[in-house]
């Protein structure tokens, strides 16, 4: 869940108290900015192994968390759009198209506003928007569940794999995110997470081992483990996924 103010008055008057940010220096290491030379090669090198195949259809539709506790709608607006789901009702004029503002059917936008949102609501708006959904808590999983299906994903464009995990393990400011992964280097075993806070931190590769120890923390809003959430448009894949836990 992201960082919670206690109320919209608190939240102003924190953010009048507050020095205004232009970003924030990326951690690295652990980090290796997407941008830099070195994550530059690490994308070729991807690419080049057929483990990017998911980022295209993602950058292609990749957009900013509008609010600070959005990053769990913005990321799911993300996968939604990149799976090419329609949501059957209209955005802005004529169009169909999945935006934060349209998340609103398993918890209120202004609570998510105030509160963020916890994993298993952002796996039910991914339900309920039309995804096969997919959930897997740190508990009920292992750095090779993971490491195998990001391979799966990172292998094609019919699926996407959400992170939820703890900044603080990654070096970086906040405490509960959501991102989308946008790829894997599997030489390096390292992982793209395309940050939905693009205000605050760029695209960047993260070692999976430390991902995966971002995940296995504690959400506090619902004493639960973080994990990741599996989305695809297919339900009959070829493989056996474990049950969902939300």
């Amino acid at each position: 869940m992201a960082s919670k103010p206690s109320s919209r008055a608190e939240s102003n008057q924190e953010a009048a108290a507050v020095p205004s940010l232009y970003g924030r220096a990326l951690p690295s290491p652990p980090a290796v900015e997407f941008a830099s030379a070195e994550g530059r090669r690490l994308f070729a090198e991807a690419l080049q192994g057929g483990t990017m195949q998911g980022f295209f259809s993602l950058v292609s539709v990749f957009q900013t968390q509008s609010e600070p506790a959005f990053c769990g709608l913005a990321t799911l607006a993300v996968v939604l759009n990149a799976l090419r789901i329609d949501p059957g009702r209209r955005w802005k004029g004529p169009w169909r198209w999945f935006d934060e503002s349209m998340l609103d059917y398993c918890e209120r936008l202004d609570t998510v506003r105030a509160e963020g949102i916890t994993f298993g609501k952002v796996a039910c708006l991914a339900h309920c928007s039309g995804a096969d959904v997919r959930t897997f808590r740190a508990a009920q999983a292992t750095l090779a569940d993971l490491r195998r299906h990001l391979l799966r994903c990172a292998s094609s464009q019919d699926c996407h794999l959400v992170a939820s995990y703890h900044r603080k393990l990654l070096g970086q400011t906040g405490t509960g995110h959501f991102s989308p992964i946008g790829g894997y280097h599997a030489g390096q075993d390292m992982a793209l997470i395309l940050d939905v806070a693009r205000f605050k931190y760029p695209p960047h590769w993260i070692p999976l081992p430390l991902l995966w120890e971002a995940m296995n923390t504690i959400d506090e809003a619902t004493g639960l483990l973080r994990g990741y959430i599996f989305s695809s448009i297919s339900s009959c894949l070829l493989w056996t996924l474990r049950p969902p836990l939300i």
